[in-house]
């Protein structure tokens, strides 16, 4: 199943090292798939909460990596993935049912959502091992602020463009133990403004000036108090690296 360059920026951005990756509002399974395909994890779940798409999801993976199945006969040695699908809401993920270290992966939805959604996880385990990769189509500077007040680290970001349209991909964790250096999350972000090509410059440098007119367009049009984002972006500086 090939996989569009969003997904498969997400895709790089995910080590070995998980237990259990989940693959949160999954819609047809395409970046769960391709984790399976590259056993990525011993455990792969597709969580959806729209019922037609999960059936149609199970019978698909039932077909095309029937020996990854819940109940298909391995021998006890094997270290083959196993894909596991869940019709639930995303903000009730049962992490506590599953020892490990978990990936949370969200992508697709508005950074307001995903705050209710994120947030809703991290209250639910506590003492659970967690890092979450984060696609939010809009709110991002919402989502930034949030990651800060529940004092997530950042391990990684990337900014990228496709089909026109701008994305940040935010891998984050909450985990304090085993991190000697941590960052916190920027609310404007810090490495998606080093580019090592022209083409990221370029890239950065259009994601920059759109994101301010967006703000600057909310300010006159007088819906809400936005001059401290403006400022906080009028302060990114583009650091283009040879």
């Amino acid at each position: 199943m090939k996989i569009g360059k969003r997904l498969s920026h997400i895709e790089a951005m995910i080590t070995s090292g998980y237990t259990h990756i989940w693959d949160c509002c999954c819609d047809h399974g395409l970046l769960g798939a391709s984790l399976l395909s590259r056993q990525a994890a011993p455990r792969i779940h597709f969580v959806d909460i729209v019922p037609e798409l999960m059936r149609e999801l199970e019978t698909k993976l039932h077909h095309f990596y029937p020996d990854m199945a819940p109940n298909a006969s391995r021998p006890p040695s094997s270290s083959v993935s196993e894909w596991r699908v869940h019709c639930l809401d995303v903000a009730a993920l049962p992490l506590s049912r599953h020892d490990g270290k978990h990936l949370v992966i969200i992508a697709g939805v508005g950074g307001d959502l995903m705050v209710r959604l994120v947030t809703a996880i991290h209250r639910a385990n506590p003492g659970a091992s967690i890092d979450f990769l984060l696609c939010p189509v809009h709110h991002q500077f919402t989502l930034r602020q949030q990651l800060n007040r529940l004092d997530f680290h950042l391990l990684q970001e990337r900014l990228l463009e496709e089909n026109r349209r701008f994305y940040e991909l935010l891998l984050v964790s909450s985990r304090r133990d085993d991190i000697p250096h941590r960052s916190r999350v920027s609310a404007v972000g810090e490495q998606i403004w080093h580019a090592h090509t022209p083409e990221q410059a370029d890239t950065a440098r259009r994601y920059l000036n759109r994101t301010l007119g967006h703000y600057q367009r909310m300010q006159r049009g007088q819906e809400s108090e936005v001059q401290h984002i403006i400022q906080a972006y009028q302060a990114v500086t583009i650091h283009q690296h040879a």
